[in-house]
């Protein structure tokens, strides 16, 4: 990679749905990206669409299967000469089955992307960018990341994680007083390719199975709501479909006298 000029917004999981609307909807803003996935074609076609609009933009494209690990410390160590402005963990995908009946090598790798390439990521992140103002990290969990649905336990316990994991690092920095902002988005039903993944399929109809669902453009709308916004969560109520910023939901134990004490 050439290194560019000014701040960066760095999207995974950019070559379709929330990912690839969400880099069109920074560039909208004028930010410089990196947008990363496994389909080169896919994100080739991305900046393309994105240059002939915004032709001053940097747009780099980094092509990498985060599930595999060593690729994911290799991706972080590419931008040591950029500046980071703002990244986006959303590469990530779901499984649809029973615990009992579900597919492990294809639970695996959704557990190596949704939280631990996530959480890597997140980590070497903060550690960097924590005491630069204006920075923030954006996780995309799931209203399953809050909600146990039936037939994707396993894909809502991957969310739970991500929910609680970013919600926890959210209290962590502000209680730090570092000035970067930790944030979780959790969308409901989306019409992306989510569907197909996650059921084994070739093509999936959302009205049929949903009827009601997000685009993957208004979800990076709502992204940008709480981008904008002092909030850490941002959620779709997945009865009403209607988008919700809010403070942390977990409960915290941070003035619980039976913590660890610091050594």
């Amino acid at each position: 990679m050439v290194q560019g000029t000014g701040k960066y917004t760095v999207i995974t999981g950019a070559s379709s749905g929330i990912g690839y609307e969400t880099a069109k909807a920074f560039a909208e803003r004028g930010k410089n990206l990196v947008i990363a996935a496994r389909r080169k074609n896919n994100l080739e076609r991305l900046k393309q669409e994105i240059l002939g609009k915004h032709p001053d933009l940097d747009i780099v494209i980094s092509n990498a299967d985060l599930s595999v690990l060593e690729n994911v410390y290799q991706f972080y160590e590419s931008l040591r000469d950029y500046e980071i402005e703002t990244w986006i963990n959303n590469a990530g995908f779901g499984s649809y089955g029973s615990v009992a009946d579900q597919d492990l090598g294809k639970i695996r790798m959704m557990l190596n992307l949704n939280i631990e390439a996530l959480t890597i990521l997140s980590s070497l992140y903060a550690r960097d960018y924590k005491d630069i103002e204006g920075t923030q990290l954006i996780n995309i969990s799931s209203c399953g990341g809050y909600t146990i649905v039936p037939t994707a336990v396993t894909y809502c316990a991957a969310k739970f994680y991500v929910s609680t994991f970013t919600e926890g690092l959210a209290r962590e920095l502000e209680e730090a007083g570092a000035k970067m902002k930790a944030k979780v988005l959790a969308p409901a039903a989306t019409k992306t390719e989510f569907g197909m993944v996650a059921n084994n399929v070739s093509e999936y109809d959302y009205d049929k199975s949903f009827g009601t669902y997000h685009t993957g453009k208004q979800v990076a709308g709502f992204l940008l709501e709480l981008y904008d916004s002092e909030k850490v969560v941002g959620l779709v109520d997945r009865e009403s479909f209607s988008f919700q910023l809010a403070d942390p939901l977990f409960s915290y134990a941070g003035n619980s006298s039976h913590n660890q004490q610091r050594m």
